[in-house]
């Protein structure tokens, strides 16, 4: 189920704990990729508060909202790079894409297999993605008033396991947002605090985002089995009927 993007819009630009939200992520998914000179970087789901970082840079930033979310004008002040699209058919060529962020797509989507295959499909050989979902066993996955309580969250070994089935190969992860979802004061003054302790000893706390970095694996490997069966049964080979005595 997706959110509104009027919803999200408020959370992230109009509400302080969203604007904190955005600080944290957004400055680890440029951590991630300082330098993108000449790359094409995309969006998907409602990861535009992530991107502005990389429109000084980059070849072109183009932000996929989906259809059930809806779609806004972004950025504020600047041409128009949002593009409403359908789940798992997006207007871009295939290979075209040289680093991905999907926040908020992947946990909200009704096929979470068919999206993979398209963010596999747009990506070029080499190319990183950076998938960003709810922590099942954070707090913020347990909380309806931010974004990241919607949908499924997912464990690292979940997660994991669902990219390498769809041919991307894990490289690194981090966990994010370790302060409790709450706009109370004492929280929000010490969410700086909160992050630094929680990466620290992130086997005591655990975050209530992960981002995962997969590289697409070129060529994908066949699906299904490739085992011969050796001695196959003949009960179902035609046989030439007896002769009537």
């Amino acid at each position: 189920m997706h959110l509104d993007v009027r919803d999200l819009k408020d959370f992230y630009y109009r509400s302080a704990l969203g604007r904190e939200v955005q600080k944290v992520i957004r400055t680890e998914v440029r951590f991630t990729w300082p330098n993108t000179h000449g790359h094409t970087v995309a969006g998907y789901g409602f990861a535009a508060p992530l991107l502005r970082p990389f429109l000084s840079d980059s070849r072109r930033v183009v932000a996929l909202m989906p259809a059930p979310q809806g779609v806004i004008s972004w950025p504020a002040g600047l041409p128009n790079v949002s593009v409403l699209c359908e789940e798992t058919r997006w207007p871009l060529e295939t290979g075209h894409v040289d680093r991905l962020v999907v926040m908020h797509g992947l946990e909200t989507s009704d096929d979470a297999s068919a999206l993979l295959d398209e963010c596999y499909r747009v990506l070029g050989p080499g190319g990183e993605a950076l998938f960003i979902v709810p922590n099942r066993t954070g707090l913020w996955a347990r909380s309806d008033r931010t974004p990241f309580g919607y949908g499924r969250p997912y464990s690292l070994s979940q997660l994991e396991n669902l990219l390498s089935w769809h041919d991307f190969v894990p490289d690194d992860h981090v966990s994010l947002l370790y302060q409790p979802p709450s706009t109370r004061r004492f929280w929000m003054k010490t969410g700086a605090m909160w992050e630094r302790m929680g990466r620290a000893i992130p086997a005591v706390m655990a975050g209530g985002v992960m981002a995962v970095r997969a590289v697409k694996r070129h060529p994908p490997r066949p699906r299904g089995t490739q085992e011969r069966v050796r001695a196959p049964l003949g009960a179902l080979a035609p046989k030439p009927l007896a002769k009537p005595v």
